[in-house]
């Protein structure tokens, strides 16, 4: 049973997409909101497999929202579900921690499968997205680069790029031959290397320092 909470201003769409969630054998809306300053004071009780928001909401935005719950919950999988596609929003939406964007006309069956995604370690997002975020980082200019070098082995390295493709940890175990908790314990390591706390930042800092 994957479990989700939802953050949604428009009943109508909150309701909508409750519905979908709560009808489809294996998954569950076990809490929908909205609007973010709810949802954080009960996200931690909730501790839903995927967190499902809206980046425009009222009152505190969806990515500072997302920022919150990063606080509380540092590995909680979170994807974006809104009309914005904006090169500024996707991108500060995946600094801000999400794993997922898609927009709001997404069919039923493609969030299903993009929640399962997400929840299995992808990077949810279709097509036109994916094309805006590579573009977007490979752009991306820090105002201070790292003078450390990084080094990565060929196993973290096959990974990255991987993750980078927007594949999950099951398709990276299968397509490697290693089993999942190994995709984990390397992931782990990369996140420590480049000194970062999600996906996003992984594949923004790799992309940064040539090491992808």
């Amino acid at each position: 049973m994957i479990t989700t909470v939802i953050v949604e201003d428009v009943e109508f769409v909150r309701n909508g997409i409750s519905a979908i969630i709560n009808g489809t054998q294996g998954f569950e809306c076990v809490a929908a909101f909205e609007d973010a300053e709810s949802m954080i004071a009960e996200i931690e009780t909730l501790a839903p497999d995927v967190l499902i928001t809206d980046i425009g909401l009222p009152g505190m935005s969806g990515i500072e929202g997302m920022r919150e719950v990063k606080k509380l919950l540092p590995n909680q999988t979170i994807v974006v579900l809104t009309v914005h596609e904006e090169n500024e929003k996707i991108f500060e939406a995946l600094m801000a921690g999400a794993s997922g964007y898609l927009p709001k006309k997404t069919p039923p069956a493609d969030l299903l499968k993009s929640i399962k995604e997400a929840h299995e370690g992808g990077s949810p997002m279709n097509s036109e997205i994916a094309g805006k975020v590579i573009h977007l980082l490979r752009n991306y200019a820090p105002s201070q680069e790292l003078e450390e070098t990084i080094a990565l082995s060929d196993r973290e390295s096959d990974i990255l790029n991987s993750i980078a493709k927007g594949l999950g940890y099951k398709r990276i175990a299968t397509n490697l031959f290693i089993s999942m908790e190994t995709v984990r314990y390397h992931i782990k390591n990369i996140y420590k290397k480049l000194h970062v706390a999600s996906q996003s930042e992984a594949v923004a800092k790799a992309i940064k320092q040539g090491l992808i």
